[in-house]
């Protein structure tokens, strides 16, 4: 049993040596001697049997940037495979190019290159070691004199070179002098144009139409008995909002009648108010039908409250009317005086 597993470990060894001899690496360096900051290329080569070796894996040597020591590696191709026979369509050279360089003068020995075959690290295939000489730039020192600066060169003035910028300058000009004119186009106030403001309307006055509109049409004769007194409660809540300033609108009854306790208004007048809030709340909400007595109270306590509280707005338009009576008089006074 031992003497069959070292036949079998003799031909496993074989077989790896024979596969081994089948792979041929080589490693050429263009130039070998060249100066400081000069580049020379490097090629790799690997030749095998593709028919005697099926499977067959090689791992490349890899570098960062450099190659060994001061050989600094300025670029690579990456790996091709060309058929350098085609007699024998079976021989496959793969070949791989790094262009390499020294900035520091002397002699570099670039060790062999190592190919691992189907991962078997422990008997890599080597190439030869390559030996580069760099030299450093000789200096002649026969000639010892000292020589004097060159003075600067004198280039003649071309005015075509200008022209370029000229051009450029000009349309930038002609730019910003569109974008300053279409801004201030712009930005240019137009003349204010001189609105006739119509007088507004006093509240009362346009409740009092509202109120006279609802008595012509008196929907109430027709069963719209809901309709007539929400058009009676929102006439008086829309004069008492432009008369009073008071959000009526928005405000129940009640809240209504206790803002009305901070308003200079005669009692009366709150009173008619109440009465004809609370009985179209009674119509809208409760579904209260009133007899057609209180139809016609409703509505004559709608007008008694605006004519009750517009008051004081007829004394200022009157005090306003005998104002400019008077200075139509002063005028006319003086208009006299003068013929």
């Amino acid at each position: 049993m031992r003497k069959l597993k070292h036949i079998f470990l003799l031909v496993f060894v074989m077989m790896l040596f024979s596969l081994h001899a089948q792979i041929k690496v080589n490693a050429v360096i263009d130039s070998s001697k060249i100066r400081i900051g000069e580049q020379t290329k490097l090629d790799l080569y690997v030749t095998y049997d593709a028919n005697a070796s099926k499977n067959l894996r090689i791992d490349w040597p890899s570098f960062e940037d450099t190659i060994t020591g001061k050989v600094e590696i300025v670029s690579r191709t990456p790996i091709d495979s060309t058929i350098p026979d085609k007699s024998n369509p079976s021989i496959i050279q793969q070949h791989q190019q790094y262009i390499v360089t020294a900035f520091d003068s002397g002699y570099f020995a670039i060790p062999p290159f190592k190919f691992v075959v189907n991962g078997d690290t422990v008997n890599p295939v080597l190439t030869e070691a390559l030996f580069l000489e760099v030299n450093t730039v000789p200096t002649d020192t026969t000639d010892a004199t000292v020589k004097d600066i060159k003075p600067p060169f004198n280039e003649p003035f071309d005015w075509k070179w200008y022209l370029p910028m000229v051009y450029w300058s000009a349309a930038a000009i002609l730019v910003v002098a569109l974008i300053v004119f279409v801004i201030m186009k712009l930005t240019k106030k137009k003349p204010e144009q001189l609105i006739e403001k119509k007088p507004d309307i006093p509240p009362h006055i346009i409740a009092l139409e509202q109120l006279e509109k609802v008595k012509l049409e008196a929907v109430w004769k027709e069963g719209k008995t809901k309709e007539y007194y929400s058009a009676i409660s929102d006439s008086v809540r829309l004069y008492i909002e432009g008369r009073f300033g008071i959000q009526a609108l928005e405000l129940t009854t009640d809240e209504i009648v206790r803002a009305f306790k901070s308003q200079v208004v005669d009692s009366l007048s709150k009173e008619k108010l109440q009465q004809m809030l609370v009985l179209s709340d009674f119509v809208k909400f409760a579904k209260v039908l009133p007899i057609e007595q209180e139809h016609a109270l409703a509505l004559q306590n709608a007008f008694d409250f605006v004519n009750g509280t517009k008051r004081e707005e007829l004394e200022e338009q009157e005090i306003l009317n005998e104002a400019q009576n008077e200075g139509g008089n002063i005028q006319n006074d003086m208009g006299g005086e003068q013929k």
